[in-house]
C-alpha cells in the first residue's frame, strides 16, 4: 500500500528504550481523494516508531466497498523495506514490476520485498464487498537494504490453542515456523481468541513485541485496549497473558522482533539513511514514471501492461531531510 499523504512530512526512526508496556493510539488517515478508505495507523507515530523491524501498520475496515469505493492504489514505488499485506474479509489484486501478479486473500500472506527498488499496485476485486485488513511494512537493515526485489506468497496452517485460532505467518510462535524470507528476526502472527479466554504465550525475551486488536477487546499484560490500538511490550519478559472480553471473540495480531538498532529516514514509499539518498529515490521514480523507454535499466523495473497510470512522488519539504530529536 503506497502512503498517500499529499505532503508526508520526514520520519527519522530508531528503537525507543522502554522498559514497561505502553498503549498506543492510532490516528484516522484517508488514502487520498473524497471518497477514500481511511485507515488507522498505528505505526509510526511520536511515541513508538518501530517494533523490531515493524515500522508501519495500517488497519482497515470492515468497510463496506460500497461506500468507501474499496482499495484502488496505482502503481507506486518503495525503496529499503519489505511490505506485508494480511487480508481478514475482501481480496485484493497485486501487480509489481518483478513481474509478479497475486490475489490477496484472508489467511494467505503476501510479502514484497523493495530492496533496491520495487513498484506495484493493489486494486480491490470487482466480487469484493466488504473490505478488512492491515498493510505493514518492515525495514530492511543497512546491509541487506540494497537486496534484489522480490515476491512470496504463503498459506500458513490453521492451528488449535487450547481453542484459540493461530495462523503464523512470519517467524516462529506455538512450535510453528513461516517459510517466508526475512532479513531480521520477526515475528508475525494473527490470534482468534473465544469470549473471556485466557491465553498464556511464550515470547522470545529478546524480541519487543506489539499486540493490535483487530475486533473485539483484549487485556494485554494487565493493560486494556480495543480496536485499533496497539500494546507495545518491551524486550525480556519470556511470556504474555492475554484475557479476552467476555463480550464476544477477540482477534489480534501479535507482532515481534529485536530492537533494530539503526537510525531510518523514512518519507512518503521510501526508506533510506540520508536526505541525498531519499531525494535520489524520489527523482528516480519521477523519471521512470515520465519516460518508460528504456525500462530495464530503471530502478523500480518495467511497468506492467495493465498499468494506465501511475501515483507521482510529493514535492520533498523545503527543508533538509534530516535526523532530529
Amino acid at each position: 500500500m503506497s502512503n498517500l499523504d499529499p505532503e508526508p512530512g520526514e520520519i527519522v526512526c530508531a528503537s525507543t528504550e522502554c522498559h514497561s508496556p505502553e498503549l498506543l493510539d492510532f490516528r484516522e488517515v484517508p488514502l487520498g481523494g473524497p471518497r477514500a478508505m481511511t485507515v488507522r495507523r498505528s505505526l509510526p507515530q511520536r511515541e513508538r516508531s518501530l517494533i523490531g523491524a515493524w515500522c508501519f501498520l495500517d488497519h482497515y475496515g470492515p468497510d463496506d466497498v460500497a461506500d468507501s469505493g474499496g482499495m484502488k492504489v496505482a502503481g507506486h514505488p518503495h525503496t529499503g523495506l519489505q511490505t506485508v499485506s494480511w487480508l481478514f474479509r475482501g481480496e485484493i489484486e497485486h501487480h509489481d514490476t518483478t513481474g509478479a501478479h497475486a490475489m490477496v486473500r484472508p489467511r494467505e500472506i503476501n510479502l514484497m520485498t523493495a530492496g533496491s527498488g520495487i513498484a506495484h499496485s493493489e486494486f480491490s476485486t470487482p466480487g469484493t464487498t466488504v473490505l478488512h485488513g492491515v498493510q505493514l511494512w518492515v525495514a530492511l537493515p543497512n546491509e541487506h537494504r540494497f537486496t534484489a526485489p522480490a515476491f512470496e506468497h504463503y498459506e500458513p496452517p490453521l492451528l488449535d490453542v487450547e481453542g484459540a485460532q493461530v495462523l503464523v505467518f512470519l517467524g516462529s510462535l506455538f512450535g510453528q515456523t513461516s517459510p517466508v524470507r526475512t532479513f531480521t528476526p520477526l515475528l508475525g502472527a494473527e490470534l482468534t481468541l473465544r469470549a473471556g479466554q485466557r491465553l498464556a504465550v511464550d515470547l522470545d525475551p529478546t524480541f519487543e513485541h506489539g499486540v493490535m486488536v483487530d475486533t473485539g477487546a483484549v487485556t494485554v499484560a494487565g493493560m486494556d485496549a480495543k480496536v485499533g490500538q496497539l500494546v507495545f511490550l518491551p524486550a525480556g519478559p519470556s511470556r504474555v497473558e492475554l484475557v479476552a472480553s467476555a463480550d464476544g471473540p477477540v482477534r489480534i495480531l501479535l507482532l515481534g522482533g529485536p530492537p533494530f538498532g539503526e537510525q531510518i529516514v523514512m518519507w512518503w514509499n521510501f526508506i533510506g539513511r540520508s536526505h541525498e539518498e531519499v531525494a535520489g529515490y524520489r527523482q528516480d521514480w519521477q523519471r521512470e514514471r515520465e519516460d518508460r523507454s528504456d525500462p530495464a535499466s530503471g530502478r523500480f523495473g518495467p511497468f506492467p501492461a495493465q498499468w494506465r497510470e501511475t501515483i507521482p512522488a510529493p514535492i520533498l519539504p523545503n527543508a533538509r531531510l534530516r535526523p532530529r530529536g
